[in-house]
């Protein structure tokens, strides 16, 4: 009949994965300020570190981290997205940074509110979600 799985198993795995990712670190770069994009859609939750000339630093995803099918688009997913991010750069001496928000998905307040959490001073939030204006163009008058 063979092996049975073991779901536990599969839990570390992913606590692996987290970890290998999550100890990365920054090297040769010193900055004080930088700016965070959080990219959040239904299905995944992406963070990016850029400088202040947008020049990209560091990123990392709930995908990348290891969480995989409905888990990444959770609030917890872009917590743990969150910490691995701060943990790539925290040797880099980065202490003030701009967020940037973009999308609707569920991890949104949660990412900021764990960089917050791990001692990096928010400056500054803005949501850059684009929003229609105008619309599609209304269909014709019907003729009877």
């Amino acid at each position: 009949m063979g092996k049975k799985r073991v779901v536990s198993r599969t839990e570390v795995r992913g606590e692996e994965k987290f970890r290998q990712f999550a100890t990365k670190k920054v090297k040769g770069k010193k900055l004080t300020q930088g700016k965070v994009y959080i990219h959040t859609s239904f299905n995944n939750t992406v963070l990016t570190l850029t400088d202040l000339e947008g020049n990209v630093i560091t990123w990392a995803s709930t995908g990348a981290i290891g969480f995989s099918g409905p888990k990444r688009s959770t609030p917890f997913a872009a917590i743990q997205t969150a910490k691995a991010l701060a943990a790539r750069v925290m040797d880099t001496g980065l202490k003030d940074i701009e967020i940037y928000v973009k999308g609707i998905g569920p991890g949104r307040e949660a990412a900021i509110r764990a960089l917050a959490a791990e001692g990096l001073n928010v400056t500054f939030i803005k949501d850059i979600t684009p929003i229609p204006f105008g619309g599609p163009r209304p269909p014709k008058p019907r003729r009877v």
